[in-house]
């Protein structure tokens, strides 16, 4: 595919969507294995959903983004996709979709879904036809069939762990097979498309109109930065080793099992720009203001920029800010420069601290940051301070939702849910566990099914109590039941504060930073006074006028005047100055 960019001309291109609902929403990532489930099977539901539409409602946000529900071997959790327009037998039936994006609607919630275009399930009817067609056949050439003689293709390794290139012949037990290979940037389950092909085009602008004609408002790309590879699939500086799996096999594995970055021939092309002004331009022509969002792991906010131009996506994960850590001058840096380079094409910044990838923040805030969690926290690992992690994931919460632009949240952090650490090995399912030969424990932990009650085999989860996988100890305590009603508890902050952020406009604002103490982040957002200490001793905001919210409990809350922020602590003030919030009402 030959790449059309033009960076200049785009990032100046008039935008039509200034008013857009997305630019400013708060957007709730639901986990459907792991949500609820109603018919009692251990594994979550559509029903399950529609029986907590009123907590999402009460929650406040804006919109839901639901992981995949498509039929699926599930190898991925759902990033396998057999059937990209049905709906897996074990979540219910595309007449229970209707009717839970009905519900969702009628209560003032938008629906976004996920969106798998880089790979299928090796089950799809596309690769189970390519591999009984003949090698170089037009079915084989909808993915990425490559042969050598003398071994794989390129050097290429897989995100999951091993080499990217799976022979066919064991999969065929033809002879013409030997030595053809297939690329799988993921699982060998998860063979990539080839986006030089037609056909692969034709199917995903048919599933962009079939799934809006259904009502959905919008779009997340699962890994939105690897669908075009470089040409002629040139060996990588990393090799096939992502995951330093030889290297954790010393002594010091522990700390040498760091993934490597997604950084190469595979991935972040210019001709990805192309697939996606391609899709705005099928999404202009079925809807209005339908949100695309990029999953794109790139190495800069000016890089993740060019996939929110005008013409192409409208939102991009700012995965700096949720790999900044508890880091105050890390902090400033990325909302200064993703401010900056995202409204240079006139597109919203995002903010997200937690997704069903990265260890939940209320644990992985708690690590020093030296800690890396990429890999997953195991129970041989070093354990978080619960107290702490929960503290500064308060904190982070609520100084996120007074940053202007859009705000993700992954279910269960408004009831402060914490990583599952002490995992068994035998209950995990990632499939990056095994394909690291046990080293990477893996995304299991932040995956667990919800509490809803605080008693109960699967405290509210299931019918039956059963779960896909376990729950820790102590995980009632955490359920909307038991904190219901409960002055400081984490679901009222997360209640309070998105309906302030909502009352005060904070994300169609903007930030005035404001002199603070090292270790201290003050800004002004419009009349709205947001402050954040990553500090270990309380420090005092002079001249503040009155405390708006705060992340730490009601009894050590000050009041009019000087503000006491405790170490770990966030808060909103009503500032002495400045413009009203948000700029011009609607």
């Amino acid at each position: 595919m030959t790449s059309t960019d033009d960076c200049l001309s785009r990032s100046l291109a008039p935008r039509a969507d200034t008013d857009a609902w997305w630019r400013d929403a708060v957007i709730y990532q639901i986990y459907p294995r792991s949500f609820a489930d109603a018919n009692g099977d251990g594994i979550g539901d559509i029903r399950g959903i529609r029986e907590h539409v009123g907590h999402l409602a009460a929650l406040g946000v804006d919109a839901v983004w639901l992981s995949p529900f498509y039929p699926s071997p599930q190898v991925d959790a759902g990033y396998d996709v057999s059937d990209y327009f049905d709906l897996a037998p074990e979540y219910g039936s595309l007449e229970d979709l209707d009717a839970l994006i009905a519900d969702l609607h009628e209560a003032g919630i938008r629906v976004v879904i996920d969106m798998v275009p880089n790979h299928s399930s090796d089950q799809h009817e596309w690769f189970r036809a390519a591999l009984e067609a003949a090698p170089d056949s037009s079915e084989r050439d909808r993915y990425i069939f490559r042969h050598r003689d003398d071994g794989a293709p390129n050097n290429w390794g897989s995100l999951f762990g091993g080499p990217a290139w799976q022979p066919v012949e064991p999969l065929t037990g033809r002879s013409e097979d030997r030595d053809w290979y297939y690329l799988h940037l993921f699982a060998a389950e998860q063979p990539d498309f080839n986006w030089s092909n037609e056909d692969v085009h034709e199917h995903f602008r048919t599933f962009l109109r079939f799934w809006v004609e259904r009502g959905v408002d919008g779009f997340r790309v699962d890994v939105a930065h690897g669908l075009v590879k470089a040409e002629g699939l040139p060996d990588d500086d990393l090799g096939p080793d992502r995951w330093n799996v030889i290297a954790s096999q010393g002594e010091d594995g522990a700390a040498d099992r760091e993934k490597l970055p997604d950084v190469g021939p595979a991935f972040n092309q210019p001709g990805v720009h192309d697939i996606y002004r391609e899709w705005r331009r099928v999404l202009d022509e079925v809807g209005t203001d339908i949100l695309m969002v990029a999953e794109a792991w790139v190495p800069t906010e000016a890089d993740a920029a060019l996939y929110v131009r005008a013409d192409e996506m409208s939102q991009a994960f700012n995965f700096p800010f949720l790999v900044a850590g508890w880091d105050a001058a890390e902090l400033r840096r990325v909302i200064d420069v993703s401010l900056a380079e995202y409204g240079a094409v006139g597109a919203p910044a995002t903010w997200v601290l937690s997704n069903h990838d990265v260890v939940r923040h209320a644990s992985r805030l708690a690590y020093p940051a030296d800690m890396d969690t990429d890999p997953g926290i195991g129970p041989k690992d070093p354990q978080p301070d619960a107290e702490l992690g929960l503290a500064r994931a308060r904190a982070a919460t609520l100084f996120m939702l007074g940053l202007p632009g859009s705000a993700y949240l992954y279910q269960g952090e408004e009831l402060g849910l914490p990583e599952h650490t002490t995992m068994e090995d035998e209950a995990r399912q990632d499939p990056l566990w095994e394909r690291t030969n046990y080293v990477v424990p893996g995304r299991d932990g932040c995956r667990v099914p919800l509490p809803w009650t605080r008693g109960g085999a699967s405290h509210g989860y299931s019918t039956t109590g059963r779960t896909w996988l376990p729950q820790p100890e102590g995980w009632g305590e955490y359920s909307p039941e038991a904190q219901e009603g409960r002055e400081g508890s984490t679901l009222t902050l997360y209640r309070r504060a998105i309906a302030l952020r909502r009352e005060r406009r904070l994300g169609l604002g903007s930030v005035e930073w404001l002199q603070a103490d090292p270790g201290v982040l003050l800004l002004r957002n419009g009349r709205t006074g947001v402050a954040l200490n990553t500090t270990e001793h309380p420090v005092t905001i002079e001249g503040a006028c009155e405390l708006l919210i705060t992340s730490w409990y009601p009894a050590d809350r000050g009041g009019t005047g000087a503000v006491v922020l405790p170490p770990n602590g966030a808060c909103w003030l009503e500032m002495p100055t400045g413009g009203p919030d948000g700029g011009d009402p609607r």
